[in-house]
């Protein structure tokens, strides 16, 4: 294993960690060095189950057993910098998840096609832009009956540190790409009935059995603060609300997603 000592908090190979933000680590200029951090031994080992190349390892010196060893002993020949956690608190501005961080190549997104080749049920989000809730929506979707997921450009990036820690690494697992503003049409032209989940006067109720016989179906969530545009709504063939009761008007839209995947899921009641 190539151990490495962590003495010079100014060497350029700490700089993925340290000094480069995500915006700068996506590095839309050049795609092709195009990096991610993947934090915690399960969400680095998801990433490299779907084929992720890693490329550096920091790692508190005291958690160099267990879950993380076998993560550094799959990555033969990457560097692994290591430092007491007081050192690395420093390093990182604040205290890592189980010690461990893993910089990763960036893979390239698969196209939309692919995404929805043998998709049943998929989720649309759009302009969703809390790195925690996209997360949180990966885990239900994967868990919950989703084949892909499909972003507008204005949504956070799964692969951002927090979104694929909270995730739990399924953002590895589910197929998912960035959509342009022809999404609707794209989704109809496959055969996908799209339904927008919305308040609004001639909502339906998320049990409506009509929903379950869709056999292709795009659940469609929108931001946390404004929900869906009325355009997007519009276009949508349903238009589905979760009842509530004790005058809650809305759920987390987190939340909502794990109540609709579950309710809509294929084969579901």
């Amino acid at each position: 294993m190539n151990i490495i000592e962590i003495t010079d908090f100014n060497a350029p190979e700490l700089d993925v960690y340290a000094r480069l933000t995500e915006a700068q680590l996506l590095n839309r200029f050049d795609p092709t060095k195009a990096m991610f951090i993947a934090e915690s031994p399960k969400v680095i080992c998801r990433a490299l189950d779907a084929g992720c190349e890693p490329v550096s390892i920091l790692v508190e010196r005291s958690r160099m057993t267990g879950e993380s060893l076998e993560v550094i002993q799959r990555c033969q020949g990457v560097p692994v910098y290591t430092a007491q956690m007081d050192v690395l608190t420093q390093l990182t501005g604040y205290q890592l998840t189980r010690g461990l961080l893993c910089a990763m190549r960036r893979p390239p997104l698969p196209d939309f096609r692919q995404v929805i080749a043998s998709a049943r049920r998929i989720a649309v989000l759009e302009e969703i832009m809390n790195p925690t809730n996209i997360g949180a929506i990966f885990r239900s979707a994967a868990a919950l009956g989703m084949d892909g997921v499909l972003l507008t450009p204005g949504c956070s990036d799964p692969l951002y540190r927090r979104s694929a820690r909270v995730s739990m690494g399924t953002v590895f697992q589910i197929p998912w790409t960035f959509v342009g503003a022809e999404w609707e049409e794209m989704l109809h032209t496959h055969g996908f009935k799209t339904a927008a989940m919305a308040l609004t006067d001639d909502s339906v109720s998320i049990d409506d059995p009509a929903l379950n016989r869709e056999e292709k179906l795009a659940i469609v969530l929108g931001s946390e603060g404004d929900g869906l545009a009325q355009t997007t709504i519009a276009h949508c063939d349903y238009t589905v609300k979760i009842p509530m009761a004790h005058g809650v008007d809305s759920l987390n839209v987190a939340a909502a997603s794990a109540v609709a995947f579950w309710q809509l899921r294929k084969g579901g009641a």
